[in-house]
């Protein structure tokens, strides 16, 4: 009688399973990992180590020259459920708009992983020159498809990679110099450089001396850049601190359904006037509201425009505030701009304003009207379309101290790098973000929405203060530091520390002392002087490394490994 388990037949038994279904083994971790790792990297969640690794498990599995048609479904559909998850504060304003926007942010930035599947077969067993650069192009490639977030769809680059950081000043100060690509150019070489590491141990026939990674040295090299930029410009910043101005920033706090609503009008500028003169107490030297915060024109409307005069004299300070400009009776109609505006005490209400420059397509205007225009915005201001600023138009305020010039940013401006250059251009001393991020809920928009401004005042190098309707409010220093924002506790106190614990969603405001860099007065950083200089580098990288690896791919070794090679 044969025995029922012979030795010779051993061989046999059948491979485990994870070896039996590799390829959908590796497609789940990755979909897993990849989609993790997005929505956890950026804010509200503070674990912005996790950009470093985001792209690394797809990109090890990219090594091991997956089909193109799973590779693709697993990482396009790991992008499409993050940016769903990432943009779900958007669901209070529209769930439509939710269902559209997240997978096409999604299939926009997972376009970059289908160059990785692309090029990173063909690196395993070439020279390291070979291997270090193709990583450079990759980390180009992303740098260019970021960019171009800033114009697809007339414009929506909220959260790049960079914005992961923004409570980690020290990787960030590279960006005076490159923006905030140069920054998102570090992280991506990190993740590559993770996985040529992981691919040389465990995939590639190499031993000793040979299992280095000279991809990850480089990477790593990359990183030890920006952090000796950071000693270099930001060590003992303290002893070049000099005062700027004293400005207390007030939240109404307007629900979105009374914003708009006419039988709501008194009750509004009860709250404005209340808010304000309990901010003026502390004795500001300006006061500051957010973007639309009265619900008649100020520039417009005469009712408007005696009650922010009468309150600046009663606060005894300047107002810098949004709100609704009509200009009556010019040749072309009364068009309608979201502006921001000064009121002085003494003078009141200034001629100059600043007209925001890039509108909310659907919000302010209906873009593409002869393909659209049956269309209604989703906010309820005047029946036409807003009207769009041409200029930069630097504010001035008088302070006690001497005039200040600021550079103006109305909603979500700040996400726009080359608009806050322009002003950085054209005199501003400060940049201030006037916005209304009430329209998202209390969830994490407003933090998503405030790390944009971190990244805007260092790529500047100028301070930016922030009030919002009902948060994000406070200021952040020239190297992106954030030295106040508003917080209330259970108990109702209001603190501008930057580390207490409470809630950012509240009625209320506080003062704050803003101080400026001496070395930076008068100066204009690197970025400020050149552009975008490093998105056409990126371009020029990922294109020659493309051109450079395309044909076949290289050989394997013995056992199906690639050969190693130094």
């Amino acid at each position: 009688m044969p025995e029922p388990f012979p030795v010779d037949d051993l061989h046999d038994v059948p491979p485990p399973f994870w070896r039996r279904r590799a390829d959908g083994v590796w497609a789940v971790l990755v979909f897993v990992l990849t989609a993790g790792l997005t929505v956890v990297a950026f804010p509200p969640f503070q674990l912005p180590e996790a950009a470093y690794v985001l792209a690394a498990p797809a990109a090890l599995w990219a090594y091991r020259r997956p089909g193109f048609r799973l590779f693709a479904a697993t990482v396009l559909g790991a992008q499409m459920v993050a940016w769903t998850v990432i943009l779900g504060w958007l669901h209070h304003v529209t769930w439509g708009g939710l269902l559209l926007l997240g997978p096409f942010i999604g299939l926009w930035v997972g376009s970059w992983f289908l160059g990785a599947w692309s090029l990173l077969p063909r690196l395993p067993g070439r020279p390291a020159v070979v291997r270090v650069f193709a990583m450079f192009g990759l980390a180009g490639a992303w740098v260019v498809v970021e960019w171009s977030r800033t114009w697809v769809l007339t414009g929506f680059p909220w959260l790049p990679l960079a914005a992961s950081q923004w409570q980690r000043v020290s990787i960030l100060q590279i960006a005076s110099y490159t923006g905030a690509g140069g920054v998102a150019f570090v992280l991506v070489a990190m993740n590559l450089g993770f996985a040529a590491y992981a691919h040389r141990l465990f995939f590639e026939d190499a031993k000793g001396i040979a299992r280095r990674s000279q991809e990850f040295l480089a990477a790593m090299f990359l990183l030890l850049v920006c952090l000796t930029v950071h000693v270099r410009e930001a060590f003992n910043r303290g002893r070049y601190a000099v005062p700027l101005a004293r400005v207390a920033l007030v939240q109404p706090y307007i629900p979105q359904a009374a914003k708009w609503d006419p039988t709501q009008d008194q009750a509004i500028l009860k709250v404005l006037e209340q808010t304000t003169l309990d901010a003026a107490g502390a004795q500001p030297e300006l006061i500051l509201w957010p973007e639309a915060t009265t619900p008649w024109a100020v520039k417009g409307d005469d009712l408007a425009r005696a009650f922010v005069e009468s309150l600046a004299q009663r606060a005894r300070a300047p107002l810098l505030l949004g709100s609704i400009v009509i200009e009556r009776g010019g040749a072309s109609g009364e068009p309608w701009y979201n502006a921001a505006l000064v009121v002085d005490p003494a003078t009141g209400l200034a001629s100059e304003y600043y007209a925001k420059r890039h509108l909310v397509p659907f919000g302010e205007y209906v873009p593409w009207r002869p393909l659209f225009g049956w269309l209604k915005k989703f906010v309820e201001v005047g029946d036409n379309d807003c009207s769009p600023g041409t200029a930069p138009v630097p504010l001035t305020v008088r302070l006690r101290r001497g005039p200040l010039v600021v550079g103006p940013l109305v909603c979500y401006e700040d996400l726009f790098p080359d608009l806050a250059r322009s002003s950085a251009r054209a005199g501003a001393e400060v940049l201030t973000v006037l916005t209304n991020d009430a329209w998202y809920g209390e969830g994490g928009a407003a933090y998503q929405h405030a790390a944009g401004a971190v990244l805007r005042a260092i790529e500047t190098r100028r301070p930016v203060l922030r009030c919002g309707n009902g948060g994000w409010s406070g200021w952040i220093d020239e190297f992106g530091s954030v030295r106040a924002v508003l917080t209330r506790d259970a108990a109702g106190k209001i603190s501008t520390d930057p580390t207490a614990a409470g809630t950012i969603y509240f009625r209320g405001g506080a003062t704050v002392d803003v101080t400026r860099d001496s070395r930076w007065i008068g100066q204009q950083s690197f970025y400020t002087e050149h552009g975008e200089w490093f998105v056409v580098f990126s371009a020029a990288l990922a294109t020659l490394a493309a051109l450079a690896l395309r044909g076949s791919l290289p050989p394997v070794g013995a056992a199906g490994k690639p050969k190693a090679t130094e």
